[in-house]
This record gives structure tokens, C-alpha cells and sequence, in this order.
């Protein structure tokens, strides 16, 4: 190494050795705290995520949670039974956390020879598919009080399920079917005793078959598609095919503005086809042909604090027998406001709807209709309300509604009239079929204006005591008919719960005001009707139960506990004070 390069070297190394000691001098005795800010990305691995369950575990709700209250009469027979409109109201806190099991049988006898079966059966493999079968058998075998005809009936129904969960989209296939038998032992006063009525067989055999197809897709425009296809028959050579496409779409409109909400639009075609053997005057046959398509779009947004729903319901009808065809379109909308963190909501809005009647709906409603219906569509043209409901110290639940609603071609039920004196068994040459005696009934429409009040309320005294009720009030102004014929102006339900780790118990109380019937002026073929009264009545019942174990329980039924002797529909009686008793029975596979 030539002597520039040492001398180089010599220079840089004292520069560093100098430094050092420079640094060194400068250096304090004393600690300075200093604050370090670390920014850096989170890169999550696999095992830190957790995969969400499609098909989640049930857990209770909490105490200050809302849900709906259902009111329901388990009286036997169905005949009695009220199921009073609902609204949003909050539920009991349970206390005990039980738990659920996804399986039971249940089996029960009553008073009026009364056997009674329920059960629910599930399986499936986790994360991919379920299967399921639920079934109900119910009967009265014993005859009402005073009723010269049989006057029992049975309940017998069943739905079978497969449920697949594929990558992209869900798909579940259902079977649903039900049997149901009653009777037409309504006999007016003047027949009981008549040679007539011996020959009467007055028992009515309804016959309910559905297949249901969904598919639900995840992340897609399309969300759901639902298909339904349903066969309803009687022992009268009536039958009515009901087919059913609905589709749900959701359309982002995000592309426009980021703060916009997605566009929900529902899509129908119904078809419904049916016939009846025989019409009133049992000398032609009925049918009835209706092809109705709909589609509703709707959008939610929130403007100055206020929810706002907004849409429009398009619809297209045609009725192919009468060869009737009408384009209709409703408003839907709805306007919400929470004062206080939702204990106050105040709402408005209005409506409509267009409703295709069916035999099978009519005979849920009223089992003692006649096979000789006329079937027409019911338009609700305007349904605008104005209510408020919230939750005071979460523990008041309650719900105020107002509407004012106008109908056209409403469905009302009418007695029909007798065919017989009492001992001739035919009518203009033509033999007189069962429900010809004043033991039936027909359905009959007409334009309607309703004024109606709805009041709900709920209150938890405790954790396992809680008490409520309703009541509605309705003002019905009919344009052609004399009455709003069996439609009573008030009711209101009260009720009250108890539930422990043990024991549970629920009572309700329901009272049904007077309705208006038909009273015919003379023997058929008149028509010619005056009004007559049903009277109102109070329909007291009691239930409750002893869980022996978590799989493992009993349970007891008392309907209508006063032995209240009333007619739910005009010379129909019902069944007195009622006694079902059973054990219940839970378990997983």
C-alpha cells in the first residue's frame, strides 16, 4: 500500500475515534421519556377467523327486545276459535336459560273423547342439508249438547321438508297435506225435531295437498324464488288447483350514488282454477278461472331522522270465466319516527292490496260453507293509518293503530236458506243434498268502509309474571248488504303468563261482541232476509304445565272454563267447559 492510501486510512479512522468521543461527552446522566407511535397492517391468518354458521344456534332474546304477541284458543272444536289482529309488543324474560331441544312427541286425551298427537322430528348433517317431518292429529268424538245431527270433527295434517345448502344459493322442498272432517249439524229450531233430518248424512270431508319448491341465492340480484302448487278437494266433487310463482330481486344502486339503498322488487303470477258440482240451485255446475300477476317494487330511506318506505303494487287480473280483465295499482307507503332510543315510535302510512279469494281459505274461516261458492277477488283500493308504539322503562310495551280502509267485493258470510219444510226431501225436482237444510252457508260481497281502532299493551311485573291485552274496534258501512252480516263491532283479549324453572302457566280471556245474522221471511226459494242478533260471549280458558325433566313434561288444557253456551256462527253451538291432559316428550338424536 503506497503511502496516500495509509495516510488516507489514518485520516477517516481518526474522524471516528473523534466522533465517538464527541458523542460520548454530549451524553446526559438523565432519561428522556419519549412517546413511540407503530403503524404497521394487520395480516390476519386463517386460524384467527371464525367461520360464520349458517345455521346458527337459537339463543333468547333479551329482556329488552321486542317481539310479536300471538294470542290463540285452543278450543275443541275449532268452531270457537278467535285469533285477535297483533301488533309489535315486547315478551317476558323466560329467567332460566333452557334448553332447546330440536325434537318432541306429544300425546293427550279429552273430555268429548278427545285424542290428541303432535310431533316434530329433525335431522340433518351439519353445515349441509336438514330434513324433517311435523304432524298433528286432533278429534272430538262426542256430540254437542242439543244437536240432533253429529255435530264431531277431525284435524289431521302434515308437512315433510328436505332443506340443501349448496355454495352459492340454498334450496328446500316441502309436502305439505291436512284431512279435515266436520260436520253441518247447524239445523235451524223448526227442523230438530222434523222426519227430514233422519236421512240427513251431514258429515263434510276436506282433502289438502302442497308441494313448495325455494331456492335462496347468497350475494345475487335475484334473492329468492319461491314456487307453490296446491290441490284442495271435498267429499262433493269439488276441487280447486292453485299454482303460485314469486320471486324476490334486489338491485344495488349503488353505480348511481353510495349513498343510496338497494331497490327490493317482488314478482307474482297466480293461477287458480276451480270447479263446484252443484250451484244453489243444484241444477249446473260452478267453475271459476283467475290469473293474476304482480309485481311491487319498494325502496327505504331515511330523510331528516324519518324511516320512509316507499312503493307501488302493479297488478293484472284476469278472470277467464267472466271474461273480466283489470289493470290495478296501490300505494305502499310508510313513514316511521323513533323519539327517545324507540320508546316512542310514531308511524303513518297507506296501502292496498288485491286478494284472490279460495274455497280452501273460505273453509278455514268457516268449515260449514256450502260446495256452491261464488269465487271472486277482494281489492282493498286504500288502507291509511296512523299509530305509535314503543317501550316505557322496558318493562310497558304497547301499540296504538288508527285506519280508515275501503274495500271493494269484500266476503261476507250468509246463512243459507232451508230447501225443506221439514218433510219433503226435493226441491224443483231436484233431491236435496246435506247442506240444504239451513245448515250451510254461502258467501256473498259488497263494498265496505271500515273504521278501526287497535290497542295493544304488555307489562313484565317480574322476570316471570307478565300481563296484557287488546282490543279492537270496528265501524263497518256497508253500500248493498243490509248488515256486515257475523262481523262484531268489538272484541278484546286479556291474558296472563307465569313461567318458572318448573312450572308455566297462561290464561286468557276473550270476549266477542254481538253480529248481525240473516233471518229469512219465508221458506226457499225466498231470499228475503231481516236481521237477527247472535249474542256476544266470553270465551275463558287455562293452560299450563309441569316440566318433571328437561326432556320430559305435562301439560294440561281447560277451554272454555265458564261452560259458556254460545254460537260462533248462527245454530252452530259450541262445546261447554273442556278438559285436555298429555305429556310431552323433548330429545336431540
Amino acid at each position: 500500500m503506497n503511502k496516500g492510501g495509509i495516510l488516507l486510512l489514518f485520516f477517516f479512522s481518526f474522524l471516528g475515534l473523534n466522533a465517538q468521543e464527541k458523542k460520548k461527552e454530549t451524553a446526559k446522566d438523565t432519561v428522556k421519556t419519549e412517546v413511540v407511535n407503530v403503524i404497521t397492517t394487520y395480516n390476519p391468518k386463517i386460524a384467527d377467523a371464525n367461520k360464520i354458521q349458517r345455521t346458527p344456534q337459537i339463543k333468547l332474546a333479551e329482556k329488552r327486545k321486542k317481539k310479536q304477541l300471538k294470542y290463540s284458543i285452543f278450543s275443541v272444536p275449532v268452531v270457537s276459535t278467535f285469533v285477535p289482529k297483533t301488533g309489535v309488543v315486547k315478551g317476558i324474560d323466560v329467567g332460566v336459560k333452557e334448553r332447546i331441544y330440536r325434537n318432541y312427541i306429544a300425546g293427550g286425551f279429552g273430555n268429548y273423547s278427545t285424542p290428541f298427537v303432535e310431533t316434530d322430528l329433525h335431522y340433518d348433517t351439519r353445515f349441509e342439508n336438514e330434513m324433517g317431518i311435523y304432524a298433528k292429529y286432533i278429534s272430538s268424538n262426542e256430540n254437542i249438547e242439543n244437536t240432533p245431527l253429529t255435530s264431531t270433527f277431525s284435524n289431521f295434517k302434515t308437512t315433510l321438508f328436505y332443506k340443501q345448502q349448496e355454495r352459492y344459493f340454498d334450496w328446500k322442498i316441502s309436502l305439505n297435506s291436512a284431512q279435515n272432517k266436520y260436520n253441518w249439524y247447524g239445523i235451524p229450531e223448526n227442523l230438530k225435531t222434523s222426519t227430514a233430518i233422519k236421512t240427513i248424512n251431514s258429515e263434510q270431508e276436506n282433502n289438502y295437498f302442497q308441494l313448495v319448491g325455494a331456492l335462496d341465492f347468497e350475494n345475487a340480484i335475484l334473492e329468492n324464488i319461491k314456487v307453490r302448487v296446491s290441490s284442495f278437494s271435498d267429499a262433493y266433487q269439488s276441487n280447486e288447483l292453485l299454482m303460485h310463482l314469486a320471486t324476490n330481486f334486489n338491485f344495488a344502486l349503488d353505480f348511481i350514488s353510495y349513498n343510496l339503498n338497494a331497490l327490493s322488487v317482488d314478482t307474482k303470477i297466480e293461477v287458480l282454477k276451480g270447479a263446484f258440482k252443484n250451484n244453489s240451485s243444484g241444477n249446473s255446475e260452478i267453475d271459476y278461472s283467475i290469473i293474476t300477476s304482480k309485481i311491487h317494487p319498494t325502496y327505504n330511506f331515511t330523510l331528516f331522522d324519518f324511516s320512509i318506505k316507499t312503493g307501488i303494487k302493479l297488478f293484472a287480473s284476469l278472470d277467464t270465466e267472466n271474461t273480466a280483465t283489470n289493470i290495478l295499482a296501490y300505494p305502499d307507503v310508510q313513514i316511521s319516527k323513533s323519539i327517545n332510543k324507540d320508546a316512542l315510535i310514531l308511524y303513518t302510512g297507506v296501502s292496498g292490496d288485491l286478494k284472490t279469494n279460495t274455497y280452501k281459505e273460505f273453509t278455514e274461516e268457516n268449515p260449514y260453507v256450502s260446495p256452491t261458492l261464488f269465487i271472486t277477488q277482494s281489492s282493498e283500493k286504500m288502507n291509511v293509518f296512523l299509530g305509535a308504539s314503543g317501550t316505557l322503562n322496558k318493562d310497558f310495551s304497547f301499540n296504538f293503530k288508527a285506519s280508515y280502509k275501503e274495500e271493494e267485493d269484500k266476503a261476507f258470510f250468509i246463512r243459507n236458506n232451508s230447501k225443506s219444510n221439514g218433510t219433503n226431501l226435493i226441491a224443483n225436482n231436484i233431491p236435496l243434498e246435506n247442506y240444504d237444510f239451513g245448515n250451510s252457508f254461502r258467501v256473498t260481497y259488497d263494498d265496505v268502509t271500515t273504521r278501526s281502532f287497535l290497542g295493544e299493551f304488555e307489562y313484565d311485573f317480574t322476570n316471570k309474571i307478565a300481563a296484557g291485552g287488546s282490543i279492537q274496534y270496528d265501524d263497518f258501512e256497508v253500500k248493498n248488504l243490509a248488515e256486515a252480516w257475523n262481523l262484531p263491532a268489538l272484541q278484546f283479549a286479556v291474558f296472563a303468563k307465569y313461567k318458572s324453572e318448573k312450572w308455566y302457566a297462561t290464561t286468557n280471556v276473550f270476549y266477542v261482541d254481538e253480529r248481525k245474522i240473516a233471518v229469512y221471511n219465508g221458506p226457499f226459494p225466498s231470499n228475503e232476509v231481516s236481521t237477527g242478533r247472535l249474542d256476544s260471549f266470553v270465551d275463558f280458558n287455562l293452560n299450563g304445565g309441569y316440566h318433571i325433566h328437561d326432556t320430559l313434561s305435562v301439560f294440561l288444557k281447560l277451554n272454555n272454563v265458564l261452560n259458556t253456551k254460545y254460537q260462533r256462527f248462527s245454530n252452530f253451538n259450541v262445546q261447554g267447559f273442556q278438559v285436555l291432559g298429555g305429556v310431552t316428550y323433548k330429545f336431540d338424536f
